[in-house]
Parts: structure tokens; C-alpha cells; sequence
């Protein structure tokens, strides 16, 4: 049984709420009509989840979240509005510790109740297996607080000349490819879900500016919300970071966002290396599609230059098609459980031997800069 803490103001809300989760089966829900209802029944239920509202009188959702991380820590559920405001808000809430977020529906809750249930229930039932480290989010509210790196004073590293690299050959780096594709033509693919966004943070932030590849990321977002995420990775690293609107060149030192509700493809335009948008497709049932990505990198380029990155997130999006990759003759690598805050995908990655590498999440960028220089 789980133990679930709905926290709105609303009185509607919570009984809609806590209504679908009831009704779910499997689990037990309490309500509680503000932040400091919310801390006070904190210790008298321990919940499992709590689904925390963002805007609340009296102790709003973040100084409410930032409290049951020190008092209590547990996986905790954003309940957020589609608007640029409700994604900053909630990006931030994503830095301070909780594990997902719930848009609310734009217009009347009794028309939006059969999209709004079952992502409901998979986000509180995927919370409740998620891993909650108080150390891990003790560092990441504190390095929330401290002013962005500036650019000029981010890590670097110089490179050698690189030369051809026999991509995929056991026990040989990037730099010894019979293939002839030349290692500083590579492109890296990561794929994320739930708990991606602190996860992108902490990846592209221990990244020079001079990094060599460019890197394509589909997290899974609402399309409110990946410009926000994507200009406040811009602000935190030393990489250029954007979001993909339309058709872009791949060029290294960049980073390029797909759009949410939408799906990120790379392809070739006029010799070029591409990014671009696409609408989602209905084969797929996450987007921007981590599969769906990794499948049309694989279609235009060789699997020697390609390395896949498969981080935190429920299900299984991306798995499938890296294992290709790595059975292909590209490089992969898996977050390890120890650090993912749901180990869905990087998980399946691994069950299917698709896993070049399995790594913590502070040792996958020095693997990508190893295998740079």
C-alpha cells in the first residue's frame, strides 16, 4: 500500500486528486490544505509521495518541498500550471529535491480527467520506487542557491590532435578507429525522464567549454517547460545550450534541447549534420522520444560515431534502440542505480547487454572527456 500526501490549496484539487488515486487501487491518500497542514502531517502518516502544489498561501510549494527535504525527506510530486512562470518554478523545485511534476490541466478539470488519471498514477506510483538520498539533495539545494559558474571560469582541457579511432573494437578507444571516422566527428545522444533535469545539470556542468561533440537531448517535458530547462542549463554551463525549434547544424560546444511534446531527430541536410524538430510521433508513447532520436541518428550517420547516453527515468524509452547501437558497433552508456532517481531506463538498458559502460552520474562526463582526448 502506498502512503500519499495530496497538498492543495484547492478544495477541488484535492478531492480530483486524491479521487483518481483512490479509485487507482493500491494506495492510501490523505489531503492537506497548505504547506504548514502539510509539514505538520508529515511525521504523524510518513507518506511515501507527496503530490505538492506550487502555489499555496501561507507556506508556498518550494519553502514547503525545501522543509520535507530537511524534516523528512521523500519522493515528492510537483502539481505545477503550463506557464513559463509554473516552469521555473517548478524547475526549481526539481533542484531542490523532488523527483517529478504534474502539469495541471489549461482549461476545466472535469474535461481533462481521462488524460490527467493515468499519468497521475504512473508519476505517484513511479515516485514511490524512486531513490531518495538526503545527501544527494542536501547538495543539490545548496548549489541551487550559488550564483551560475560564469562562463570564463568554467573547467577545460585541452586536446590532442585526434586521429581515426577503431570505434567498437573490444579494448580500444575513440582514438583507434579503422571505420576512418575521425573521433572529433562524434555526436553524443542522452536520453532522460524522471529526475532528468538535476541529472542534465550535474552532466553538462562538468563539461569545458571546449568540448569537442555536439549532444542531443530528449527529455521527457511539456513544451512549457523545455525552453525554460534549456536556458537554465545556458546560465549554469559552460556549453551553449538551446532549444530545438526548427533546423539546426550540429556543431561541437553545443547542446541542443528537444521540444516538449514534440520529438528530436538528426539527419543530413547538404553534407551537414542536422538537428530537428519534429512532431510527435504516435508510435511512441514518451517525447521528445529518447528511441525515436537514437533511431534516426543510427539511420544517418555510422555507429562508430555515435555514443548514447541513457539516464534516469521511468520505463524503458531509448533502451531498445542503444542496445542496437552497442550491438552496432557504437558506445553506450547506462546511469548506474546508486545514483539514477528511477532506474527505469538506464535499468532496462543494462537487463538487455546494451550497457557499454554502467557509471554514477559524476563519472559519466569524465567518461565522455576520456574518450575525447
Amino acid at each position: 500500500m502506498i502512503k500519499v500526501l495530496v497538498v492543495d490549496d484547492s478544495a477541488l484539487m484535492r478531492r480530483v486528486l486524491s479521487g483518481i488515486l483512490s479509485e487507482a487501487g493500491g494506495m492510501d491518500v490523505t489531503t492537506a490544505r497548505d504547506g504548514q497542514e502539510a509539514l505538520a502531517r508529515l511525521h504523524e502518516i510518513r507518506p511515501d509521495v507527496v503530490t505538492l502544489d506550487v502555489n499555496m498561501p501561507n507556506m508556498g510549494g518550494l519553502d514547503c518541498l525545501d522543509r520535507i527535504m530537511i524534516e523528512r525527506p521523500c519522493p515528492v510530486v510537483m502539481v505545477s500550471s503550463l506557464t513559463v512562470a509554473g516552469a521555473e518554478t517548478t524547475l526549481s523545485a526539481l533542484q531542490l529535491g523532488a523527483v517529478d511534476f504534474l502539469a495541471k490541466p489549461a482549461g476545466a478539470i472535469s474535461l481533462a480527467l481521462e488524460d490527467l488519471a493515468p499519468v497521475l498514477i504512473e508519476k505517484v506510483r513511479g515516485a514511490a520506487r524512486a531513490r531518495i538520498s538526503p545527501v544527494q539533495r542536501l547538495t543539490e539545494r545548496v548549489r541551487a542557491r550559488l550564483p551560475p559558474v560564469p562562463r570564463q571560469h568554467a573547467p577545460s582541457f585541452s586536446l590532442p590532435l585526434v586521429g581515426r579511432a577503431e570505434v567498437g573494437v573490444p579494448g580500444k578507444g575513440l582514438d583507434q578507429c579503422s571505420s576512418g571516422a575521425a573521433a572529433s566527428d562524434m555526436v553524443v545522444l542522452v536520453g532522460a525522464s524522471t529526475g532528468g533535469p538535476p541529472a542534465l545539470d550535474a552532466l553538462l556542468t562538468r563539461l569545458p567549454e571546449n568540448f569537442p561533440w555536439p549532444i542531443v537531448v530528449a527529455q521527457h517535458m511539456p513544451a512549457a517547460f523545455t525552453g525554460p530547462l534549456a536556458r537554465r542549463l545556458d546560465r549554469a554551463c559552460a556549453l551553449t545550450v538551446t532549444e530545438v525549434a526548427g533546423l539546426q547544424p550540429l556543431t561541437p560546444g553545443n547542446v541542443y534541447i528537444g521540444r516538449g511534446e514534440a520529438d528530436i531527430l538528426v539527419g543530413q541536410r547538404q553534407g551537414a549534420t542536422v538537428v530537428m524538430a519534429a512532431p510527435a510521433s504516435a508510435e511512441h508513447r514518451w517525447h521528445p522520444s529518447v528511441e525515436r532520436l537514437v533511431r534516426s541518428a543510427m539511420a544517418h550517420l555510422p555507429p562508430e560515431r555515435l555514443i548514447g547516453v541513457l539516464m534516469t527515468g521511468m520505463g524503458n524509452d531509448g533502451a531498445p534502440a542503444m542496445t542496437q547501437l552497442r550491438q552496432a558497433g557504437g558506445h553506450t552508456i547506462a546511469e548506474a542505480e546508486e545514483t539514477a532517481i528511477v532506474w527505469g531506463m538506464p535499468g532496462e538498458l543494462v537487463k538487455a547487454g546494451g550497457a557499454e559502460e554502467v557509471l554514477t552520474l559524476d563519472r559519466i562526463a569524465a567518461k565522455l572527456l576520456d574518450w575525447a582526448q
